[in-house]
């Protein structure tokens, strides 16, 4: 039986919801059907896949990883092997607090101090190991964000799992200063997660990427894809259930609220 859908707190244009949802029905079905999702499965997440392992050691190879010293990571499996290099490559590496469930939402992982092998350090499961949960001031600027996407146009658009979590990272950190027009952001995807341009469909909140690498190659959007949204959080497109779940919005908009 399928789960709860992740947008089902979102806010914004129902019609533009329901596009993005039937695309994601149509990536993780592709998915499925091609035999290239790993456990758990593909269905509700952003997947697992085979050829991770090649996907991160591309993205390793590019002058922008080589240049990289703070690196900020999505926690999900997909991107585990790209969290794994940043630590034997002795970068400082960010990785969002699932769901961005505790008041400090990041982990900083140390390659110098780390309790764990850096494959075994950046897993969900053993992170509090070797990280420190941290608070967005407290995080040195970010030279290079890798983000999970369910499905990714060669035109940077990316398409989420639906909570709307990368966005509000990725809002949070502009607004403190530690991501700027420089920053560069990357994915790693399977060959069928990639999309012609225009085919994701977009908000005004939905932050692009630079660079998308598969297994197999490297698409560098940097030409044609979108601005980036500023402004930081637009707290008009986030309903109450979203802002009582995440404990750093509350606290921001009782901030914003009493001034």
């Amino acid at each position: 039986m399928a789960g709860r859908r992740h947008d089902h707190d979102a806010g914004g244009d129902p019609q533009l919801l329901a596009a993005k949802a039937a695309l994601r029905d149509e990536v993780w079905t592709a998915l499925t059907e091609a035999g290239v999702a790993r456990f758990p499965g593909a269905r509700n997440r952003i997947s697992n896949f085979r050829g991770a392992e090649a996907a991160a050691q591309r993205l390793r190879e590019t002058p922008e990883w080589e240049r990289a010293g703070h690196v900020k990571s999505n926690p999900d499996s997909a991107q585990l092997p790209v969290r794994q290099r940043a630590l034997e490559d002795g970068k400082t590496l960010y990785m969002a607090v699932p769901k961005l469930a505790e008041p400090d939402p990041f982990f900083l992982l140390d390659p110098d101090h780390l309790a764990d092998p850096p494959r075994r350090a950046v897993s969900i499961k053993n992170a509090t190991r070797s990280a420190r949960r941290v608070a967005v001031a407290d995080l040195s600027p970010v030279d290079l964000v890798v983000t999970g996407c369910v499905a990714v146009g060669e035109d940077g658009a990316r398409l989420g799992k639906g909570g709307g979590f990368a966005d509000l990272e990725f809002a949070l950190a502009a607004a403190a200063g530690l991501i700027g027009p420089d920053t560069v952001v990357a994915t790693t995807v399977h060959e069928l997660q990639v999309r012609p341009p225009g085919a994701i469909p977009t908000a005004a909140h939905d932050a692009p990427v630079d660079l998308i690498v598969t297994p197999e190659r490297i698409i560098d959007c940097r030409g044609r894809r979108a601005d980036r949204p500023g402004g930081g959080i637009r707290w008009s497109e986030l309903t109450e259930e979203k802002i009582a779940a995440i404990p750093l919005l509350a606290k921001l908009r009782e901030g914003t609220m009493g001034r």
